[in-house]
């Protein structure tokens, strides 16, 4: 199984959230999102997962990691509540970790078996919406991971004031097609 988490972090700070909210609205980061995760299984705990429109994304499966084993998912049929993240550790398909920060630092600092083969990192270079109120959520512990233990194989692609590059575990090997779907998906920035 590969693992790769997806995650658009501000740059100065490592923020992903204010509150609830995205603190940015880039229409082009969605996008991205969308076209290198569609057809795949999704990781997200329970407020990202609230956070998707009518708690769904098409055509994907959606796993929501939550300490409620009684969570109730919107589609029974392609989302699971998975209470372990261990379970994780098990699964054939691609999974690709879409967050919130707790998701992110649970496989990222999780050992060798959940810790994501691949990330996709994207920066934000503007600024934080400055009318949302709420703590702000940062990926900080993640960032530090990444640049200690990946090293980066792509260039960077910069859309709309995001800059976004790709990275491997080191010392593991990556699947060369999982990487090549990652890299057309940023490539193709502005088709639709």
């Amino acid at each position: 199984m590969t693992k790769v988490a997806v995650w658009c972090r501000h740059a100065h700070d490592n923020v992903i959230g204010i509150g609830p909210h995205i603190p940015w609205k880039i229409s082009s980061d969605f996008k991205r999102f969308r076209r290198i995760t569609e057809g795949k299984s999704l990781v997200a705990g329970e407020k990202t997962y609230e956070s998707f429109p009518n708690r769904t994304l098409p055509n994907r499966q959606i796993y929501v990691l939550t300490f409620n084993a009684k969570y109730k998912v919107s589609d029974e049929q392609n989302h699971f509540v998975v209470s372990d993240i261990e379970e994780f550790a098990d699964i054939d398909d691609e999974l690709y970790i879409a967050g919130g920060a707790s998701v992110y630092k649970a496989f990222m600092t999780g050992g060798d078996t959940l810790m994501p083969d691949i990330v996709v990192d994207s920066m934000y270079l503007g600024e934080l919406n400055p009318d949302l109120q709420g703590k702000k959520v940062d990926i900080t512990d993640c960032i530090n991971v990444l640049n200690e233990k990946y090293f980066r194989i792509s260039q960077e692609y910069e859309e709309d004031n995001v800059i976004t590059t790709v990275w491997v575990k080191k010392g593991d090997f990556v699947d060369q097609m999982v990487i090549k779907h990652i890299i057309k998906a940023i490539e193709n920035q502005g088709e639709e």
